[in-house]
C-alpha cells in the first residue's frame, strides 16, 4: 500500500466528517438503513462501460443495493478443521435448516457451503438480527461464530476476499509477500496455507506490510490468532518497498526474491457497496483516476520483488477498469514480455465470473468519455493519462486481458471483485537507479529522524514510542543466554532446537515473555532492521511465572506450544482422558483447580512423579471418516496437590465444544437480554 492510500482515506474522512456535522457541531450521519442507495453518475458510468451484458445490468444494480450475506471460513489444523466441519454441519446448520425462514417467510434460511471453496470449509448464510433474536438455533450459531472467531478456528471473511489467496497457490516452503495486508484476513488465509501440512515450523514465511502504522496493529491481532512463528509484520510504503537481504548457508548475503506476492491494492472500493452503502453518497468517476498511479507503482514494485517463475496476484474490490485492467495492461506493456497473465479460469470449479475487459472508455469527472488519449480535452489531461487506455485491437491477443477475473454481485450473491494472476517469465528491465536513489534518501531521512528522536527530552521520546513511531527492540538469544539453561533443563528441550530463534522485546531487566520465530524470519529481522520498520514477529513461547514451587521461572505459553511441542521432553507431557480434560476446562479458575485425587487413576499415575510446574496436557481422538485424528495440546500446571490448564474463555468454549462438554453457561442470547433491559427501562420510565 502506498502513501497515497493513507492521504486518500484521511482526506475523505475529513470531508465526510465536515459534511456530516451541522453548524452547531453535532454529528448528523445517517445510519446505514437510512442511506439512499442511488447515484446517477455511478449507474451511467458503468452502463457506459458495459461491465456486464445489457440484459443483466438492472440485476447488477439491484444486487448492489441489497445487504451482503454473511460468510465464514473454518481454519486450523486438518484434524481440528475436520471436527469443526462436523460440528457446523451437524449441530448448527441442521438445527437452523429445521427452522422456518427469516422474517416469517415459512421456508428455511439459505445456509450452504461455497461450491468453489475446497473441502466445504467456507459457508454462506443469510440471517438478520431479527432472525437471531427469535430463534434459539440462530443465536447459538451466532454465538458459535463469535467465540470461534476469537479463538481463531473461524474467520468471518467476505466471500470474494477469499479468492486471491486461493489463486496464489501457496506452498509451505514459499517466501510470501503481502504488500497491502491490513486488516489481515487474506494474510491469515495465506498463513493457513503455509501450515497446510501441520508442520509446526515450515521453511516458508509471510511478510505482511502496510503503510498505515495503526492498521499494522490490526495485522498483529490477526496474526496472533494463527500462532505462527513464520510471519513478520512491517510498516512501509509498498510502492517503494526496499530490497530485503537474507543470509546464505556460506555466510554471504543475497537479495530476497519472493515466490508469491499478493497486491491487494488500495482502491475506490465500489465493489463493497453492499457492505459499505455510504459509498453510494461519495462515489465519483474521479476516484479511479486518482488511484490508478499508486496502484500501478505498487504492482510494478511487487513484480520487481517476485522471483522468476513466481506468481503474483493483483486484486481490488473495485468494478472500475481504470483500477483493474488498465493497471494490468500498463504493467505488461512496460515490461516487454517479462510477465504474462495466467489463465486460472478452471482453478476454482463452481465460481461464476466474467473474463477481464479488453476494451473500455476513460471518463472524466464530468462523465465525458474518451476512447483514446488523443481525444481527451486539454482540461482533463492532468488527470487522464495515456496509460489508462485499453490496448489497440491488434494487441488484444498479446496481452490476453480476458484471463483476468471479474466477480459481479448478481452472479452468486457476493460483493464485486477483480483478480489477475501474473507469472514472471524473466527478470524485469530494472528501474533500480531511480528506486535505489529514493531508497537511500528514505534510509538517510529515517536515520536523521532516529537521531533527532534520540536527542529529544526523555518525556517526548516516551510519547513518540506511545504514538507508534518506535517499536520495542527485537533482542534474539545468544549462544550463552542465562535463562535458557534453566528452561532447557526443566523441559528437557532437544539439542536440535535452535535457541537463537528465541527473542525478547527488551535489552535490560527481567525477561517477561519469550517469543519464537522460524530461522528464516529471524535472519530477515537481523539483516533488515536498519532499513525497514518491523512492527511484530514471533509467537509467545514462554511466560515468566515466578513461583516458589517451580524449579524454572518460565511456563509454556499456549500460543507457541504447537511450535515447541516436538522439542519438549516426554517427562513434562501428560496424556489426559476426555472426562478429566472436560473437568479441568470447567474449572479454569486457579483458586478452584481440581485436586489430583479427584481425577482418574490414569492421570494420578502419570503426575505422581511429576515435579510441580508447567506441563503439556495431550488429548487424542480418532475422527470417523477422517485420516487425521483430533490432537489437542494444552499448557497445564501441576500444582502441589492440584492440576489445571491455562486457557482464555473463548479457547475454553472452543475445546468444550470439540469434546462435547457443557457450554450452556456461555451460550447466552444477548439479544433476548437486551430486549429485557429495554422493557425494564420502559417500565421504569412509565412508573416515574
Amino acid at each position: 500500500m502506498g502513501r497515497r492510500k493513507a492521504g486518500f482515506r484521511k482526506n475523505h474522512q475529513f470531508a465526510n466528517q465536515r459534511a456530516n456535522q451541522s453548524n452547531d457541531g453535532k454529528d448528523n450521519r445517517k445510519p446505514y438503513s437510512d442511506i439512499i442507495r442511488e447515484n446517477e453518475k455511478f449507474v451511467k458510468y458503468y452502463d457506459t462501460q458495459n461491465v456486464c451484458k445489457k440484459e443483466e445490468f438492472e440485476d447488477f444494480i439491484a444486487s448492489l443495493k441489497k445487504d451482503l450475506p454473511a460468510t465464514f471460513r473454518i481454519t486450523g489444523s486438518k484434524g481440528v478443521a475436520c471436527k469443526m466441519l462436523e460440528i457446523v454441519q451437524g449441530q448448527f446448520i441442521k438445527d437452523c435448516l429445521n427452522q422456518e425462514g427469516g422474517e416469517g417467510e415459512g421456508k428455511p434460511p439459505s445456509i450452504f457451503p461455497l461450491p468453489w471453496y475446497p473441502d466445504k470449509l467456507a459457508w454462506q448464510l443469510e440471517l438478520t438480527r431479527n432472525d437471531i433474536r427469535r430463534c434459539e438455533a440462530y443465536y447459538k450459531l451466532h454465538n458459535f461464530l463469535i467465540s470461534e472467531t476469537e479463538h481463531g478456528t473461524i474467520s468471518r471473511q467476505e466471500t470474494v476476499s477469499m479468492i486471491p489467496p486461493l489463486l496464489l497457490d501457496v506452498q509451505p516452503h514459499h517466501k510470501v509477500l503481502d504488500m497491502c495486508a491490513a486488516p489481515g484476513s487474506k494474510t491469515a488465509q495465506i498463513l493457513e496455507m503455509l501450515h497446510a501440512n501441520d508442520d509446526p515450523i515450515p521453511s516458508g514465511y509471510v511478510i505482511a506490510n502496510d503503510v498505515d502504522n495503526k492498521r499494522c496493529y490490526m495485522l498483529v491481532h490477526q496474526a496472533k490468532r494463527l500462532n505462527s512463528p513464520c510471519v513478520a509484520i512491517i510498516n512501509h510504503d509498498s510502492a517503494i518497498l526496499p530490497n530485503l537481504s537474507a543470509s546464505l548457508p556460506d555466510g554471504s548475503i543475497e537479495q530476497v526474491q519472493f515466490d508469491r506476492v499478493l497486491c491487494d491494492v488500495p482502491c475506490s472500493g465500489d465493489g463493497t457497496l453492499r457492505k459499505n452503502p455510504d459509498i453510494w453518497m461519495k462515489w465519483t468517476p474521479a476516484n479511479g483516476l486518482n488511484l490508478h498511479g499508486i496502484q500501478s507503482r505498487i504492482l510494478r514494485r511487487g513484480a520487481e520483488l517476485l522471483t522468476t517463475g513466481g506468481r503474483l496476484v493483483y486484486s481490488t474490490c473495485s468494478i472500475n477498469p481504470i483500477e483493474n485492467e488498465a493497471v494490468i495492461h500498463r504493467l505488461l506493456s512496460e515490461t516487454d514480455g517479462a510477465l504474462q497473465l495466467v489463465d486460472v479460469g478452471s482453478s476454482l470449479p463452481g465460481l461464476k465470473f466474467m473474463p477481464g475487459m479488453e476494451n473500455w472508455l476513460v471518463g472524466s469527472r464530468n462523465l465525458e468519455f474518451y476512447s483514446s488519449y488523443e481525444e481527451v480535452d486539454e482540461k482533463w489531461r492532468t488527470t487522464i493519462r495515456p496509460q489508462m487506455f485499453p490496448p489497440k485491437p491488434e494487441d488484444k491477443e498479446k496481452y490476453q486481458l480476458n484471463r483476468c477475473m471479474r466477480i459481479l454481485p448478481h452472479h452468486q450473491n457476493t460483493g464485486a471483485f477483480f483478480v489477475a494472476v501474473i507469472e514472471k517469465i524473466r527478470p524485469l528491465h530494472s528501474k533500480e537507479k531511480s528506486f535505489k536513489t529514493h531508497e537511500v534518501a528514505e534510509e538517510t531521512n529515517a536515520n536523521k529522524k532516529r537521531e533527532n528522536e534520540d536527542n529529544l527530552p526523555q518525556n517526548q521520546r516516551k510519547k513518540r514510542r506511545k504514538d507508534g513511531y518506535r517499536e520495542d527492540p527485537f533482542v534474539f538469544f545468544k549462544d550463552e543466554e542465562p535463562v535458557w539453561n534453566d528452561i532447557k533443563s526443566f523441559y528437557e528441550v532437544s539439542d536440535s532446537f535452535d535457541s537463537k530463534c528465541l527473542l525478547t522485546r527488551c535489552h535490560f531487566g527481567k525477561k517477561k515473555n519469550i517469543y519464537l520465530t522460524s530461522n528464516a524470519v529471524r535472519d530477515l529481522v537481523v539483516q533488515n532492521q536498519s532499513v525497514i520498520k518491523f512492527i511484530n514477529t514471533g509467537v509467545k513461547a514462554f511466560v515468566r511465572c515466578d513461583n516458589k514451587n517451580m524449579k524454572c521461572a518460565f511456563r509454556i505459553a499456549n500460543d507457541g506450544l504447537e511450535s515447541i511441542y516436538p522439542y519438549i521432553g516426554e517427562s513434562r507431557k501428560v496424556n489426559i482422558p476426555k472426562e478429566d480434560l472436560i473437568t479441568l476446562l470447567l474449572n479454569t479458575n486457579p483458586e478452584k483447580s481440581p485436586p489430583i485425587a479427584s481425577l482418574s487413576e490414569v492421570i494420578q499415575k502419570q503426575v505422581e512423579g511429576l515435579s510441580p510446574g508447567s506441563c503439556v496436557l495431550i488429548y487424542k481422538e480418532e475422527i470417523e471418516g477422517s485420516e487425521e485424528p483430533l490432537v489437542i495440546h494444552i499448557s497445564g500446571w501441576r500444582g502441589t496437590t492440584s492440576l489445571r490448564c491455562y486457557m482464555a474463555q473463548y479457547s475454553t468454549v472452543h475445546l468444550l465444544r470439540l469434546l462435547g462438554g457443557d457450554i450452556s453457561k456461555y451460550d447466552v442470547n444477548k439479544f433476548k437480554k437486551s430486549d429485557e433491559d429495554e422493557d425494564k427501562t420502559e417500565e421504569k420510565s412509565e412508573s416515574q
